[in-house]
C-alpha cells in the first residue's frame, strides 16, 4: 500500500498536479483498492486533524508576518540594524544577517523574510556597490533563519505531528539559528574585505539611538513573543494572537504605515496562504493513515537498524534524505509525510525526539533556498530579475556553508538538546 501510495503520489507530481491534490487523490486511491475501509471515515480524520487548538496557530502567525511586512515592521528593524552594525567592513551584509534573525523572532516565515528585509537589504547593498548576485544570494540564504528561530510556523507543525512539546521545540531552534547566523557574518565579512565589497559607512551614535527609538515597537515583538512562550505565561497559539494584536496595533497607531481600508485584503492573503498549509496538512492525514497501517514506520526502522545502531551515523543517513526530500518537496507536506514514518526509528534508537524534530525542520528549511523548488528561491528571482541559474550559482557558497553546518549539529547535537535540558529542567 505504502510503495503503490507513494508511487502514485510521485507521478502526479511529475506531471505538475499540486502536492495536496496529489496526496489526497492517491491516498482515496489506494484505501479503495487495497481496503474495504469507508471512506467517510478518512474525511472524518481529515478533518478532525484541523479541529485543533495548536493549530490555530499557524494562521495567526501568517497574519502576524503580512502585518509586518505590509506594516513596514520590516524596514524600521533594517533602518536599526544598519546604525548598529553599517559602519564595519561588509557591514551591510551582516545587517541583512542581523535583520533576518530579529525578523525571525516576529514572523516566523522564510518567505516573508526574503519578500520585506530581503527587497529592502538587496536595493541598500547593490547603491552601497556590493553585486546583485552576491547581495541576493546573501538575503536568500539568511531567510532561512525564520524558519529556525522561534516563533517558526514549520516548528509549530512539526511539533504538533510529533506529539512532542512546541515550547521545548521552539526554544531549541534559538541556538542552532543563532550559531549559523554568526558563521553567516563570519564568512560575509571575509569575503567582502577579500574583495573589497561595499563602502565602509560613518559610525553615528546619534543616528543609532535615532532608529533604536523608532525600532523599540518592533523589537519588542520577539522579546514579549519568546518571553511569553519560555516563561509560560501563555502558550504558542496564545502568542500567535497576541503578536497579530500587538502587530496590528503597532502598524496602525504607532508606525501609521497601514489603513484600516487595508485590512480584508490582508486577511485575504491570511485565508489563501493558511489553505494552501492546512490544505496540505489535511490531505497529508490519511496518507499518514496508511503508511501506520501498512506498518512502513517499523519497516523503515528495521531496515536502517540492519544497516547501523549507531545514533550519528542514522543522523547522517537522514541527514542525506532529508537534503534530497527538501529539494523537490514543500516543506509542510514533507513534515506531514516524513515524520510519522522516521519518529519510530530515532524514539528506538535513544536519539531525542525534540533534537530530530529541530534538526529535520533545519534541513527542510534548506530546501527552501535550493533548486529546484525553492520557494524562496523563486520570490529572490522575481524581486531581482536575475536568472535562476544565476542566483543559484551566487549561492552555492553560501549552500555549502550551510550543509556544513547542519553536518556540525549531527556530530554534536548537544548543541541543541544540552540548553534545552538546562532550561526545562
Amino acid at each position: 500500500m505504502s510503495l503503490a501510495l507513494l508511487a502514485l503520489f510521485l507521478g502526479m507530481m511529475v506531471l505538475g498536479i499540486p502536492l495536496a491534490i496529489a496526496m489526497g487523490i492517491s491516498s482515496v486511491v489506494v484505501l479503495f483498492m487495497y481496503t474495504d475501509i469507508p471512506l467517510n471515515l478518512m474525511t472524518q480524520s481529515m478533518f478532525s486533524s484541523m479541529n485543533s487548538f495548536i493549530m490555530v496557530a499557524v494562521p495567526l502567525f501568517i497574519l502576524s508576518g503580512i502585518l509586518m511586512d505590509e506594516g513596514g515592521v520590516a524596514d524600521k528593524i533594517f533602518r536599526f540594524a544598519n546604525a548598529l552594525l553599517g559602519w564595519s567592513r561588509g557591514g551591510l551584509g551582516n545587517v541583512t544577517v542581523f535583520s533576518s534573525v530579529i525578523f525571525a523572532g516576529m514572523s516566523g516565515s522564510s518567505v516573508a523574510d526574503v519578500a520585506s528585509v530581503g527587497r529592502i537589504s538587496i536595493s541598500a547593498m547593490t547603491k552601497n556597490g556590493y553585486p546583485l548576485g552576491y547581495a541576493t544570494a546573501l538575503a536568500l540564504t539568511t531567510s532561512m533563519l525564520a524558519t529556525i528561530i522561534p516563533p517558526s510556523i514549520l516548528m509549530v507543525i512539526a511539533a504538533s505531528v510529533a506529539n512532542v512539546s512546541i515550547g521545548q521545540v521552539l526554544f531549541a531552534g534559538i541556538i542552532p539559528g543563532v550559531l549559523i547566523a554568526v558563521i553567516f557574518m563570519l564568512y560575509n565579512y571575509y569575503v567582502c574585505r577579500k574583495n573589497n565589497y561595499g563602502t565602509v559607512l560613518k559610525f553615528s551614535a546619534r543616528e543609532l539611538r535615532v532608529e533604536f527609538l523608532n525600532a523599540i515597537p518592533a523589537l519588542l515583538t520577539p522579546a514579549i513573543l519568546l518571553g511569553g512562550m519560555l516563561s509560560g505565561h501563555f502558550t504558542p497559539t496564545e502568542a500567535a494572537g497576541i503578536a497579530v494584536l500587538y502587530t496590528l496595533a503597532v502598524s496602525l497607531f504607532v508606525y501609521k504605515s497601514i489603513k484600516w481600508r487595508q485590512l480584508p485584503e490582508i486577511f485575504i492573503r491570511t485565508v489563501r496562504l493558511t489553505g494552501t498549509i492546512l490544505f496540505i496538512a489535511v490531505t497529508a492525514k490519511p496518507a499518514g493513515w496508511i503508511f501506520e497501517y501498512d506498518g512502513l514506520p517499523g519497516q523503515v526502522a528495521t531496515a536502517i537498524g540492519n544497516v547501523t545502531q549507531e545514533p550519528i551515523l542514522i543522523m547522517l543517513i537522514i541527514y542525506a534524505f532529508f537534503v534530497i526530500v527538501g529539494m523537490f518537496m514543500d516543506a509542510t507536506a514533507a513534515i506531514y509525510i516524513v515524520t510519522p514514518i522516521l519518529l519510530p526509528t530515532i524514539l528506538k534508537v535513544g536519539i531525542d525526539p525534540v533534537y530530530f524534530i529541530v534538526f529535520m525542520v533545519i534541513t527542510l528549511a534548506f530546501g527552501l533556498v535550493t533548486p529546484p523548488v525553492g520557494v524562496c528561491l523563486y520570490a529572490a528571482v522575481n524581486m531581482t530579475g536575475l536568472k535562476f541559474e544565476e542566483i543559484v550559482k551566487a549561492s552555492i557558497p553560501w549552500m555549502i556553508i550551510t550543509a556544513v553546518a547542519l553536518i556540525i549539529f549531527v556530530l554534536f547535537p548537544q548543541l541543541i538538546t544540552v540548553p534545552v535540558k538546562w532550561f526545562f529542567a
